[in-house]
């Protein structure tokens, strides 16, 4: 397949720059795959349009501020240190750390820009020197691995002054409410640098009509990073690599999930990092040889998911809308059929929908 089979025009004023001022407002395109038909309908009316026993999965992955605005710092300032301090005159260009994936309680993975400048050895202040990062080397896919140093916990530093990462197409500056509305309600583990966006409709009142139905909850995590919003850059689609997110299903959540797949009630997937972490783990339980059983565990999903994949656990996804050429959008046409799934953004298009993060969603079944 190639890369432009997956590609639509989407005019500019259709990608939303904020969010609804209520959750559950958006708007909700109903897919139904058998008949290859679709319904226009409110997110609010979720809880009436399904069955009555599916499992909902959820992502609980919160949100890190991890976007750092610095300074590089010249060759005459003194030795990064917890009590060091650098002096003003010594500040170089701006630059710009988006984080990506922590390594260990100081060393994270980030992208950095402009990267060119950002050598092995470099130096980087934060907030005058609130906080204080070396680059230690090169990886893959033109990312960094920075050391951060400061005089207290570096996780809570970048709580301080991090800035919410929104994703390139929302052409703003983050606000303060961003800090509340790009997290979803679910938002509990640590360690995400983009928001698992199909989960941000959710409101109390949601999931207790939900419940109410018989609709049972549970909630797994999967820390979203590169690997979420990589580009494809091959003209071949199979050749893309995806890099790894760091996923867990507890044990709560995995009894819930073995008992749906044995008595055969549909696993409602909330988003495409669910889906990932739910078909990476059956696809590893698979390659055993035995039979898929949910059982607690932890992992890296590195699963690439493309048309002609045979899904092993998912039986409805709940998404919004993705980029064009994008490893989620390629995901959802193999979940639901490239064709199909076009047709119904081009209707999701003329009738105005909003799209991508802050945007509306649809529901695939």
């Amino acid at each position: 397949m190639k890369l432009s089979d997956f590609d639509y025009d989407l005019p500019l004023e259709r990608i939303a720059q904020r969010p609804l001022a209520e959750r559950d407002a958006s708007r909700l395109l109903v897919l139904e795959r058998a008949r290859a038909s679709w319904e226009d309908r409110q997110f609010r009316e979720l809880p009436a349009l399904l069955r009555g026993d599916e499992l909902v999965v959820v992502n609980n992955a919160r949100v890190l501020p991890a976007r750092l605005m610095g300074r590089r710092v010249g060759v005459g300032a003194e030795p990064l240190g917890r009590h060091s301090r650098v002096r003003r005159e010594f500040l170089t260009s701006s630059i710009e750390v988006l984080l990506t994936r922590q390594i260990s309680p100081d060393v994270w993975e980030g992208l950095v820009r402009p990267g060119r400048k950002m050598r092995t050895g470099e130096r980087v202040i934060f907030a005058e020197g609130e906080l204080e990062a070396e680059v230690m080397g090169r990886g893959d896919y033109g990312l960094r691995r920075l050391r951060f140093c400061c005089r207290g916990d570096v996780v809570q530093a970048i709580e301080r002054i991090g800035h919410v990462p929104l994703p390139p197409y929302i052409h703003r500056p983050d606000e303060p409410a961003d800090r509340e509305r790009y997290q979803t309600i679910f938002a509990r583990q640590d360690g995400a640098v983009a928001a698992p966006t199909a989960g941000l409709h959710f409101t109390l009142a949601i999931l207790e009509r939900l419940r109410a139905r018989g609709i049972a909850i549970c909630e797994i995590t999967l820390l979203v990073g590169l690997g979420t919003f990589q580009p494809i850059r091959c003209e071949n689609v199979e050749n893309h690599r995806v890099h790894g997110e760091a996923y867990e299903i507890p044990e709560a959540a995995a009894v819930k999930l073995e008992d749906a797949r044995r008595s055969g009630r549909p696993i409602l997937a909330v988003g495409t990092t669910v889906v990932r972490a739910l078909e990476d783990a059956a696809q590893k339980a698979a390659a055993t040889g035995k039979d898929i059983r949910f059982e607690p565990s932890a992992g890296v999903a590195e699963i690439f998911i493309y048309p002609g994949h045979r899904f092993l656990v998912v039986d409805q996804m709940l998404t919004n809308f993705h980029l064009p050429n994008s490893s989620l959008l390629v995901m959802v046409a193999a979940f639901a059929g490239r064709e199909f799934i076009l047709r119904a953004y081009q209707h999701a298009i003329e009738q105005r929908y909003r799209f991508y993060s802050y945007g509306d969603c649809m529901l695939i079944r």
